[in-house]
């Protein structure tokens, strides 16, 4: 992957009839979703079949498995992510016959078009933010369009058009590519080392978010409590831009304090600039939730709606596919998945399992009930690394993320759009824990098995990871109920 060219996005209705290259990915398959329905002509492609596939089909997509030049018939523009590599044939020919081609994030642009678009970047927090901004927005009656790089579990869709002037997106930094927005609202949730095989280093990502923040007609909502972020909210103020900011600390304008444990749900006070504050209640456990929490009631008060009576929206907000999602239970086990793929993201969810085990009442049991047994319950790591670079660059920090774990399986690394680097590989992870609670694993089947072995009532297994470990949840409830027999 490389930085993109920022381009200027093309009204919806100049767009013609649109192919989607990687169509059944998150974020392409919402624009192609919104695309459909507002009644633009949608064709797509992906390496594989899937639900997502057969649900854009339903909504009138005409699908193909597999990349080939003749896909594209008489369309009229092209929408490529990043992840889609030069020698992509359907790219090719686009290019051979002149067809206007759009990085994903302009295409999203054109969704923000004429409506008041909200943009919610940062390095973490990003679907979650933008999944609880929705749902808070649709506690209060409003009808928002929504692009999430997920999905909402209480309605299985990463998007949807809505009928009011608002629309949520996420905002990539990963490859530029959030500067194609111009969003009327944003949000910066964090701003940390990452991507680094686009970015030379923390401070040509911050002169990337300083260039976002000038593309933002109003204000900016910032996490206080992370240096990054605020250091991107200086340079906000000094070019005159309004600033919001969300955070435990007792400067923030949505102070968020008193964040207390309790099972599986977070409990947190959250006082507003004006009015009393309010007591929230999130399905969700982690300190992390509760400033994603802070953001979204931030923005929905810059919007118009006041916090007493969006609070109680957080609390209908039952969370987003693959952000600690709950898998199934079996044998008094828990399995959960989450797209933890950075060391600071598998510490924030190591740390959120251990505070639901450690303030789950005693005495009682683990399972479909939300209880736990008098023994204390462990925390089983399931970790596949996305990405060679990331892996090597980052290896001692994500070992000392998995320290937290009471037990390590390790699986290859996804490479996604990377081609293997010679001696990267999870052992520069397993070496740097050095205990023996590490069990690197080179097949998906072994792993499986061996979580539903070494667990035991009370415990609780999370696969964490953003590439396909997501599809082992299941198997490891299935084994675990195999083994209960």
């Amino acid at each position: 992957m490389s930085l993109v060219e920022p381009t200027d996005p093309v009204p919806v209705e100049h767009l013609g009839r649109v192919h989607l290259v990687g169509v059944g990915g998150a974020g392409m398959s919402g624009i192609a979703r919104i695309l459909l329905q507002r009644g633009v002509a949608v064709s797509g492609s992906d390496a594989r079949d899937s639900d997502t596939l057969r649900s854009l089909e339903d909504l009138g997509a005409k699908v193909h498995i597999g990349h080939a030049a003749e896909n594209l018939g008489d369309v009229e523009t092209l929408v490529v992510s990043s992840a889609i590599r030069v020698d992509n044939p359907e790219l090719v020919e686009a290019r051979r016959r002149g067809i206007r081609i759009l990085p994903r994030a302009a295409a999203l642009g054109a969704l923000l078009l004429g409506r008041r678009g909200v943009a919610v970047a940062g390095t973490h927090g990003k679907t979650t933010t933008t999944c609880m901004l929705t749902a808070v927005l649709q506690h209060v009656e409003a009808d928002p369009g929504y692009v999430i790089g997920g999905q909402l579990v209480t309605t299985g869709v990463g998007a949807d058009a809505g009928a009011d002037d608002v629309i949520v997106v996420e905002a990539d930094e990963s490859d530029g590519s959030f500067l194609m927005l111009a969003p009327s609202l944003a949000v910066v949730t964090n701003v940390e080392a990452d991507h680094l095989d686009n970015y030379g280093g923390l401070d040509e990502i911050h002169d990337k978010f300083a260039a976002f923040v000038d593309r933002v007609a109003g204000a900016l909502i910032v996490g206080i409590d992370d240096p990054g972020a605020r250091r991107v909210a200086e340079i906000a103020r000094e070019r005159g831009h309004p600033v919001r900011t969300f955070g435990e600390s007792p400067r923030a304008d949505y102070r968020v304090s008193a964040i207390t444990a309790e099972g599986f749900t977070t409990a947190f006070t959250l006082t507003p600039p004006e009015g009393e504050a309010l007591s929230c209640t999130l399905a969700l456990p982690g300190r992390h939730n509760a400033l994603n929490a802070a953001a979204a009631i931030a923005v929905a008060d810059e919007l118009g709606y006041d916090p007493e009576v969006a609070v109680p929206g957080l609390t209908t907000f039952t969370g987003a596919a693959r952000r600690f999602e709950l898998k199934g239970a079996a044998r008094g086990v828990r399995v959960y998945d989450s797209y933890a793929h950075h060391p600071t993201e598998i510490e924030a969810d190591l740390r959120a399992a251990r505070a639901a085990l450690d303030s789950t009442p005693t005495g009682q049991r683990a399972g479909t009930d939300t209880t736990a047994p008098a023994t204390p319950g462990r925390v089983l790591a399931m970790f596949q690394p996305h990405l060679y670079s990331r892996t090597r660059i980052f290896a001692a920090e994500f070992a000392e993320a998995l320290t937290l774990a009471d037990e390590v399986l390790l699986l290859p690394i996804y490479a996604a759009r990377e081609d293997p680097e010679p001696g990267v590989t999870t052992d520069l992870i397993a070496e740097r824990i050095g205990h023996k609670r590490v069990h690197p694993h080179t097949e998906a089947a072994a792993a499986v098995a061996q979580a539903a072995t070494l667990a035991r009532e009370g415990d609780i297994i999370l696969t964490m990871g953003a590439g396909d470990i997501t599809e082992l949840g299941p198997r490891i409830v299935a084994a675990l109920e195999v083994t209960a027999d």
